[in-house]
């Protein structure tokens, strides 16, 4: 079990490689213990997806095709944008503490997690993914939904990200721009599903960061018409309607609760 235990170990310890090895000199970060790399890589990461997916795509939807997805009155300010990101870089170093917490409890067999895909199977390794993508899903439907249901949660942590309310005030950067512990709790999901599902390592790392790109495109008001993909049309409508869209990668848990509003069908009552 050690040995096997290691294999996690080993994985982490080569990504602390990449990324410290990379950005410090390693006289600064080589003597911190393991976990503490682990935090500090996460860090580092996080704030390089976040901040390069965020300039990357808003370089090409307000200035390469200005006016093509969004109207120029619809762009938000870079003073909206910078404050967005002051808020998501106040609370990155809060939320890498939870794929800190979760490569610590891999790390120590408290998990379902495998190592190898070779362990389970291709079969199994899909089967588990679909099984681990259902209950994350159901998860953060529910974690959202009950940030605005309960009322003291919406207003101490989850309002601070609803001050972006109209298109002119959302941009991609305001996918991370909440209160540290909101974006904590939405997070959660996956690591529980940790305990309850077999997880291939690799991949819940891999979709943990995905978190960051994902929640970039969903707040850049693009609808992007790719059925049940839960796109920015719905998430727009969401920081609108505040009552609609709460869910993740698709459209099933608001069919399923009676919460989704779709935007074609939006924007043809209003036409």
């Amino acid at each position: 079990m050690e040995d096997y235990l290691n294999l996690f170990v080993e994985e982490t310890s080569w990504y602390n490689d990449i990324v410290l090895g990379t950005m410090l000199p390693e006289k600064w970060w080589a003597p911190i213990p393991h976990v503490y790399r682990g935090w500090l890589r996460n860090y580092i990461g996080g704030t390089l997806i976040y901040l390069l997916s965020g300039v990357l795509w808003c370089f090409y939807i307000y200035y390469l095709k200005r006016n093509v997805y969004v109207p120029k009155d619809a762009i938000p300010s870079n003073r909206a944008m910078l404050l967005q990101i002051g808020v998501a870089m106040k609370a990155m170093p809060i939320y890498c503490a939870l794929p800190t917490l979760s490569e610590y409890m891999i790390e120590h067999g408290w998990t379902k997690c495998f190592s190898r895909i070779s362990d389970v199977g291709w079969m199994a390794y899909f089967g588990y993914l679909t099984a681990y993508l259902v209950f994350v899903e159901f998860g953060i439907y529910w974690m959202h939904r009950e940030l605005h249901d309960i009322k003291p949660l919406y207003k101490y942590l989850h309002a601070t990200h609803h001050i972006y309310n109209k298109q002119n005030t959302l941009s991609p950067f305001a996918g991370l721009a909440f209160h540290p512990l909101d974006g904590i709790l939405q997070a959660v999901p996956h690591v529980i599903a940790l305990f309850l599902v077999p997880m291939h390592f690799t991949t819940h790392i891999l979709l943990l960061f995905i978190e960051a790109i994902w929640t970039a495109n969903i707040h850049d008001c693009i609808h992007g018409k790719l059925w049940p993909v839960m796109g920015a049309g719905y998430h727009t409508i969401h920081h609108t309607t505040y009552r609609h869209n709460y869910g993740h990668y698709t459209i099933w848990m608001d069919w399923m609760f009676g919460t989704l509003r779709d935007p074609v069908e939006d924007n043809a009552k209003k036409m």
